[in-house]
């Protein structure tokens, strides 16, 4: 009977992890190829991290769109930076702040009631972290209307939107100097 109950929880779990999707590495440190650039910043990849530091603004917009899913995506900006990382894009050729939610990088902000944590003009960052000068870890999970966003083991922020269902992801070069690396989805 114990052998029989231990193989039911272990299915049972094991459908569980099925259901939710495996992990696929989208930027493993060497190419590009589950992107698409859109603008004129300067993606490079450097020391296993895509990086840009010059132009008037670009995006690496995923190749698929997501509904339910998870990111987990590590970042490094310098203080001036800019960045962010776009969800549910509407239009993968022109992202941005009303076809997306922007999950900010943006230390300086100016209101920084939508600094680094927040997803702009809809959830305001709960917990102010600095990300700048270090590598840091974001996990963006949205399911249905309901999104939260992690910054280095603490949520930021919890909203509730259902104003863009589905879409690919961008990461967003704006200003100073923005590098990304092991960048993964899951589905859920």
């Amino acid at each position: 009977m114990k052998l029989f109950l231990a193989t039911v929880a272990l299915a049972a779990a094991t459908l569980v992890a099925s259901a939710q999707g495996q992990w696929t590495t989208l930027f493993d440190g060497k190419n590009l190829n589950n992107f698409n650039k859109v603008g004129d910043a300067n993606w490079t990849i450097v020391d296993g991290a895509v990086q840009a530091d010059k132009g008037m603004g670009g995006y690496l917009v995923t190749k698929q769109s997501y509904g339910d899913f998870e990111i987990k995506a590590e970042f490094w900006v310098d203080t001036p930076a800019n960045s962010g990382i776009f969800i549910r894009c509407d239009n993968g050729q022109m992202p941005g702040g009303q076809g997306c939610y922007e999950v900010n990088i943006f230390d300086t902000r100016p209101d920084p009631a939508y600094a680094t944590g927040a997803i702009v003009n809809v959830a305001k960052v709960a917990t102010p972290i600095k990300a700048a000068g270090k590598w840091n870890t974001y996990e963006i999970r949205a399911q249905g209307p309901h999104m939260t966003v992690t910054l280095n083991g603490v949520k930021t922020a919890d909203a509730m939107d259902a104003k863009h269902p589905r879409g690919p992801f961008a990461l967003q070069y704006g200003a100073g100097v923005v590098k990304f690396r092991n960048v993964q989805v899951r589905p859920l």
